[in-house]
């Protein structure tokens, strides 16, 4: 499991495990737990989304991991639901200096598509606010 080069406390509590970040790619595994499902027992919309955000935003990363990105849109298509171990992958699509456009996609442990994103990042540097009152601009 490696680093994903920045503390994301929400990311630490679903539980993502980053597999890879290189080459405009990523790779990360989920597997909800109970608290992170729906009514009908299957990964809640927004772990889904959530997954499907950081696997494009850690593609848009891994060929400037100096950076932080922010998300300024997304789309997620939702096509089945996610059940068991999940694999997320994103794929840095297009970038020029300040904005990166990736897609996300998640298959269930058979394989199965189950969800896909599209997404617009903009590259802010990666300083820490002191103790969480900064903001980030999206300017």
């Amino acid at each position: 499991m490696l680093d994903f080069g920045a503390d994301i406390p929400f990311v630490k509590e679903l539980g993502f495990a980053l597999h890879r970040m290189d080459g405009g790619e990523s790779e990360l595994r989920y597997e909800a737990r109970p608290e992170h499902t729906n009514s009908y027992g299957v990964m809640h919309g927004g772990a889904v989304m959530t997954l499907l955000d950081v696997a494009m935003a850690t593609a848009a990363r891994s060929d400037t991991p100096e950076m932080g990105v922010v998300t300024i849109e997304m789309k997620s298509s939702f096509m089945r639901p996610a059940r068991g171990p999940m694999v997320a992958r994103g794929k840095l699509i297009q970038r020029t200096r300040s904005m990166a456009f990736a897609e996300a996609w998640i298959y269930d442990a058979e394989g199965q598509l189950c969800s896909h994103s599209t997404g617009t990042f903009k590259y802010v540097p990666k300083a820490q606010p002191p103790q969480g009152k900064g903001t980030i601009s999206t300017d």
